[in-house]
């Protein structure tokens, strides 16, 4: 594969390919490690569910940097996988997820992997002209004040529709940077 990328009209498959290439190869760590079932994207909601105790997965999601909705899938998956448990918090709305068992029985093995995989990304990140978790914070943070589809119309205003919501940045949701040390490698 060449090593000079293609410009942006390729932006979205190369992230997705370069996406899978770090969560592959955290998942084959995984396997290896024998952790069965655990997703990368489950490390950072298990870390900040044994630091924070029982969350909201409103609170989970500001924690790891992700959107409700993510959050929600992420939880969902892990409930099947037997990771976490929910209950219903007081006003009824919410609903608060607990680690399981199994999960606490996981946490010093996750722990180490989250440890060396922060390091592997930080050798990886020395490698490149720009590091990588900056440029993804900016990108996000770029794409917050002015979303993409905004963008498209504005390149082509024959294409689509002006839709008045998109005068205003959208609502923050849990997109941008993380808070330190929330979310990181393997998420």
């Amino acid at each position: 594969m060449p090593s000079h990328a293609p410009g942006p009209e390729l932006l979205g498959t190369r992230l997705r390919h370069l996406l899978e290439l770090l969560d592959g190869d955290v998942a084959a760590v995984h396997a290896d490690l024998g952790l069965s079932g655990v997703r990368p994207r489950f490390v950072p909601v298990v870390r900040a569910l044994a630091s924070a105790g029982p969350s909201s997965i409103r609170d989970l999601a500001r924690t790891t940097g992700v959107t409700h909705s993510a959050a929600s899938q992420t939880v969902a998956r892990m409930a099947e996988e037997g990771l976490v448990s929910l209950a219903p918090g007081q006003d009824g709305r919410q609903r608060i997820v607990h680690l399981t068992a199994k999960a606490e029985s996981l946490l010093p093995v996750l722990n180490a992997e989250w440890a060396a995989t922060a390091q592997a990304a930080a050798e990886f990140e020395a490698e490149l002209s720009f590091p990588l978790s900056r440029l993804v914070g900016e990108a996000l943070d770029a794409l917050h004040r002015r979303p993409m589809r905004r963008r498209i119309a504005e390149a082509a205003p024959h294409l689509l529709p002006h839709r008045p919501e998109e005068d205003t940045p959208a609502p923050r949701t849990g997109h941008g940077s993380p808070p330190q040390g929330a979310s990181g490698p393997g998420s």
